[in-house]
């Protein structure tokens, strides 16, 4: 029998973006306060030797991968679809020493969170699968990816 345990660490931070194309108020830059929910699965380490004896993952570990992979990239970043005139957009901004990233996506909360699903999914140790993200872009508006519709 297994023993599977989901584990989940929520984080924060805030991003800047524009819709390229769209036909309302998100084509304008504009920001969120975003919140990052994220669901690993696994079974508890049950080697009483281990200093993570009892862990699925130690906190601090999960903690690192999201800061260093989401985190510290996007927070006070704006970003942009690389791929449309919003390009030049973000060379005027980043000339002005603004911090701009350009992905190669529209950056929807619905594609940032696929994006995020496999950067994190890379880091994570092999015993540790990815369960779930939850990313709210304000109280009442939120994407969500799930493993398990991804097989």
């Amino acid at each position: 029998m297994a023993n599977n345990i989901r584990i989940t660490k929520q984080f924060s931070f805030e991003t800047g973006h524009a819709l390229y194309g769209y036909d309302g108020k998100c084509k304008n830059v504009h920001g969120h306060s975003y919140k990052l929910s994220v669901t690993v699965i696994g079974q508890p380490i049950t080697d009483t030797n281990n200093v993570k004896y009892g862990m699925v993952i130690d906190f601090g570990d999960l903690k690192k991968i999201v800061k260093e992979e989401i985190v510290n990239v996007f927070d006070h970043a704006t970003v942009f679809n690389k791929n449309t005139p919003h390009v030049e957009l973000a060379k005027e901004l980043s000339d002005r020493g603004h911090n701009v990233l350009l992905v190669d996506y529209q950056p929807t909360s619905e594609m940032m969170v696929l994006d995020f699903a496999k950067k994190i999914g890379k880091r994570l140790p092999s015993h540790i699968k990815l369960h779930s993200l939850k990313l709210q872009e304000t109280d009442t508006s939120f994407a969500q990816w799930f493993q398990y519709d991804n097989i």
